[in-house]
């Protein structure tokens, strides 16, 4: 399944600047009784049982569309991998999923103008930085303090965030933090400083075989004043990409910002969506099937709900197949109404001409909100139960 909906997403990046964003999400299914049934520890403490999910997902760079799904790998943790982590190598720890994330990346989206690949700080572990494929770029939030050769004329030894810290501000901008749970739209003001960097491999637990430094570019980027809910942004981010000057820093910036698109993702698939962790599956491997299957439907249901205002250029082939086109202007004209409000205002050939008929099944009336995940949810199963109609010959029995 994974590389069935790898080899659609390579067909739409030919010629774009591409983000490939990867995480990890925890699917916790259970307590005791899921242990006894052959689920892995999840969660602080291992109390709990379930299996981990680390999609890939392709994104447009300008736009922020999603383009699909690059790769995913489901498991289920066994006691190999609760063993300590400096007694294993890169092979055997679950820390691989980002580099082969990386490697996935490098060889699905190949036909991309750019691939950017963009991970939180869990993935700043020096491996990946070392072991890049050649025609990707990095931007990693940076977790660890590491040691670092500055790539200056007076070269100095010394910690990566104490260094930034000494450094002055070199600039300033005015961007819009949007709503989360939890957080409130705001306007901020954000600091910019930025400067290159050669990371020392580490003194303990990695491969000596690795490169002795790995040059990169530090961009630190600091919110100036305190938001009445919540922390104020600070983000240190690692990135292959040539900064420069501060145009370069915001491009940088933007792409890490293309990162919530999998939060907003996980969120479909966990609670938006489908409510998965609430799936009654007792056979770890049956569940995992099923996830790589909900995995590919929410990114179609993602896709959907950003198409549905018809604000972007998307097209049909970036979710459905060309067969589907057809049928989905059959069903359009079948659910049109006399009113304007009623018919589907978006043009055929367009993803948001679909997400209208998609949200119509899944019982949206057209006058009333936004169609959300759930109900895109409902009207897909809808449709493909439609399209898997005209499949049927009919036999004079």
């Amino acid at each position: 399944m994974s590389r069935h909906a790898g080899a659609l997403t390579a067909q739409r990046v030919a010629g774009r600047d591409v983000v490939a964003i990867q995480d990890t999400s925890e699917l916790v299914l259970g307590g005791r009784r899921a242990r006894q049934a052959g689920y892995g520890a999840v969660g602080k403490g291992g109390v709990l049982s379930g299996l981990l999910l680390h999609p890939v997902l392709a994104v447009e760079a300008g736009s922020g569309g999603l383009l699909g799904l690059v790769s995913m790998q489901v498991w289920n943790r066994g006691r190999a991998e609760l063993a300590p982590r400096r007694r294993r190598t890169t092979a055997a720890k679950e820390s691989r999923r980002w580099i082969e994330g990386a490697q996935q990346a490098g060889e699905v989206l190949a036909e991309a103008r750019c691939i950017t690949v963009v991970s939180d700080r869990e993935s700043d572990f020096y491996e990946l930085f070392a072991r890049r494929p050649a025609n990707v770029h990095l931007i990693v939030r940076a977790c660890q303090n590491r040691r670092i050769e500055r790539l200056t004329e007076e070269p100095a030894d010394g910690l990566l965030f104490g260094m930034i810290d000494g450094q002055p501000e070199q600039g300033r901008f005015a961007t819009t933090i949007p709503a989360a749970p939890g957080r409130a739209k705001r306007h901020a003001e954000l600091a910019l400083r930025f400067a290159p960097v050669a990371l020392r491999r580490p003194l303990h637990g990695a491969d000596p075989a690795l490169p002795a430094t790995v040059g990169l570019t530090l961009v630190d980027v600091r919110e100036i004043s305190t938001p009445p809910d919540g922390k104020p942004i600070h983000w240190r981010l690692l990135t292959t990409h040539p900064v420069a000057e501060c145009g370069q820093v915001r491009r940088v910036i933007d792409l890490y910002r293309q990162r919530w698109t999998i939060e907003e993702f996980f969120r479909t698939l966990k609670t938006a969506g489908f409510d998965i962790e609430d799936a009654d599956i007792g056979e770890p491997q049956a569940m995992i099937n099923f996830v790589a299957a909900a995995t590919i439907a929410s990114v179609t249901i993602k896709q959907l709900v950003q198409a549905r205002d018809g604000n972007t250029d998307r097209q049909l082939g970036d979710a459905f197949d060309p067969d589907d086109r057809p049928i989905l202007e059959a069903v359009s004209a079948r659910l049109e109404g006399k009113t304007a409000r009623q018919r589907n205002p978006h043009p055929t050939g367009s993803l948001a001409f679909a997400a209208w008929v998609i949200a119509r099944l899944g019982g949206w009336t057209g006058y009333y909100g936004k169609p959300g995940p759930k109900l895109m949810r409902i009207g897909l199963a809808k449709f493909n139960d439609i399209k898997y109609g005209t499949t049927l010959g009919l036999r004079n029995v």
